[in-house]
C-alpha cells in the first residue's frame, strides 16, 4: 500500500486537528471541509470565524488545552510508533459506504442524531485495505451481557460468514461482540473492529488479547487518535459508521435500551440490510430486537447464516432453502388416493367394497388408486384384501 504523498500532509494534519478540536460527524465541521477544503476550515475555527455556538464554545476549550496543530503531530507520531495509520478521503483505501453519512438525517434534535456526518479521517491498526475488509461485510452486534443462547447464535453466524468470504465486522465489546470476532478469527477469516477509543487503548481491556490478534490478521478501526478514551457518548457516534460501512447489520440480542439498537435505527434510515434474530420471548436480552421487528418494517428475521447471505449478497448469489418437515410418499397424492388411503384399516384388511363405501368413492376409482398406492408401496395386495404396507424395519447394527 502507498503511504501518503506529502501535497497530502497539510491536509491530513489538519482533519487530524479538527477531528480533535469537534468531535466526530459535526454536521457543522464537516459542511466547512467539504465547502473550503479541510486546512481553510482549521484556520477559520482557530481565528475564531465559527458559525454555531455550540462549535465555538467547543473549539474555545479545546484550543485552551492545547494546540490543535501540534497535537496532531504528536498523535501522527504516536500512530507512526504504533504502526498505526490514518486514512482520509482522498486515500485509494478510504471505505465509500461511509460517504452515505452526507445525506443521513435522523428523528430527534439531540447531538448524537444530528451530528452524524461521515468521518474526516480513520486510524487504522492492521495490513488490510479498508475498502477491500468493508467491500463484502456483515456487522453482527448486541448485548453486552449475552445469553448462551445469544453465544451460540453468534458464533454459528459469524463463522459462517467468514468461512463464505464475508468480513465480520463489530464494536469489540464484551457479549456479542466479542463473540461475532472470535468466531470469524477461529474460521481463519477478516473481522474489524470499530472501536470508541484509540486504537492504542482498545476498550475493554479484558479483550486484549483478541484485540491483538485482530490487529495481526484483520483491522481494528477507530475516528479517534490514539490515547484516546472510551468515553460513554463516544460509542454512540461510533455506531453510525458501523451501519453505514457494512452491507448490513444483524443484532443478535439487544435489551430494551441498547446500542446495537441504535446501530440497526441507522443501518435502516441508510438503507442497508437490517436483520434481526429473535429469541425468547420470556428472555430480557431479546426485548429489543422483537420491538425492532414489531415496528421497523425494514428489518427481516434472520436464523442462520444462510438468511444472512440470502439478504447481503448479490441477486440470485445465495438462495436459502425454505425448510420442510420430513417428506413422505404421501406428500403427493391426488385427492382421491389420499382418501383411499386415510379409508384404510390401520391393521388387518379390507375389501375394495368396503374400501368404497368408506371412502365415499365409486369401486373403479378405488381399484385404480389402489394400483397407484401399490406401486407407491404404500399398500399391499393380499389373498382377502389389500392392507397397508408395513415400514421396513432395519436391523440394528
Amino acid at each position: 500500500m502507498n503511504g501518503p504523498s506529502p501535497a497530502d500532509d497539510a491536509d491530513r494534519m489538519a482533519r487530524v486537528a479538527l477531528t480533535w478540536l469537534a468531535e466526530p460527524g459535526n454536521r457543522a465541521v464537516w459542511h466547512l471541509v467539504e465547502v473550503a477544503g479541510a486546512e481553510a476550515t482549521l484556520d477559520r475555527l482557530l481565528g475564531g470565524d465559527i458559525p454555531e455556538s455550540t462549535l465555538r464554545a467547543a473549539v474555545i476549550s479545546r484550543t485552551a488545552a492545547g494546540d490543535p496543530r501540534r497535537l496532531a503531530e504528536v498523535a501522527l507520531l504516536r500512530a507512526d510508533r504504533l504502526g498505526a495509520r490514518v486514512v482520509v478521503p482522498g486515500d485509494p483505501e478510504w471505505p465509500a459506504g461511509v460517504e452515505a453519512l452526507s445525506t443521513l438525517e435522523l428523528e430527534g434534535g439531540d447531538r448524537i442524531n444530528r451530528d452524524v456526518r461521515p468521518p474526516l479521517c480513520l486510524w487504522v491498526r492492521g495490513g488490510r485495505r479498508l475498502d477491500e475488509a468493508f467491500a463484502r461485510s456483515v456487522a453482527v452486534v448486541g448485548a453486552r451481557a449475552a445469553t448462551s443462547y445469544g453465544t451460540h447464535v453468534t458464533n454459528d453466524l459469524a463463522y459462517g460468514l467468514a468461512e463464505r468470504g464475508w468480513t465480520v465486522v463489530s464494536g469489540g465489546a464484551f457479549g456479542i461482540d466479542a463473540a461475532a470476532h472470535r468466531a470469524a478469527l477461529a474460521a481463519g477469516g477478516l473481522t474489524v473492529a470499530v472501536l470508541a477509543c484509540g486504537v492504542d487503548r482498545p476498550y475493554p481491556a479484558g479483550n486484549a488479547a483478541m484485540f491483538e490478534r485482530i490487529a495481526e490478521s484483520g483491522l481494528l478501526m477507530s475516528e479517534w487518535p490514539p490515547g484516546s478514551e472510551p468515553l460513554r457518548h463516544r460509542f454512540l457516534i461510533r455506531n453510525r459508521v458501523i451501519a453505514a460501512a457494512t452491507v448490513g447489520t444483524v443484532i443478535v440480542e439487544a435489551a430494551a435500551r441498547s446500542g446495537a439498537v441504535q446501530t440497526l435505527s441507522r443501518t435502516v434510515a441508510l438503507g442497508r440490510r437490517a436483520m434481526v434474530v429473535p429469541g425468547p420471548v420470556t428472555s430480557a436480552m431479546s426485548v429489543g430486537c422483537h420491538e425492532l421487528l414489531r415496528r421497523q418494517p425494514e428489518t427481516v428475521v434472520v436464523t442462520g447464516t444462510a438468511h444472512v447471505l440470502e439478504e447481503v449478497g448479490r441477486i440470485g448469489e445465495y438462495l436459502a432453502e425454505i425448510p420442510r418437515g420430513r417428506e413422505h410418499a404421501r406428500d403427493d397424492l391426488d385427492e382421491d388416493s389420499a382418501l383411499v388411503l386415510e379409508a384404510m384399516p390401520r391393521r388387518g384388511t379390507v375389501g375394495p367394497e368396503d374400501l368404497a363405501a368408506k371412502a365415499g368413492l365409486g369401486i373403479r376409482t378405488v381399484l385404480r388408486r389402489l394400483s397407484l398406492l401399490e406401486m407407491a408401496g404404500l399398500v399391499v395386495r393380499q389373498d382377502n384384501g389389500v392392507a397397508l404396507a408395513r415400514p421396513v424395519r432395519k436391523a440394528p447394527p
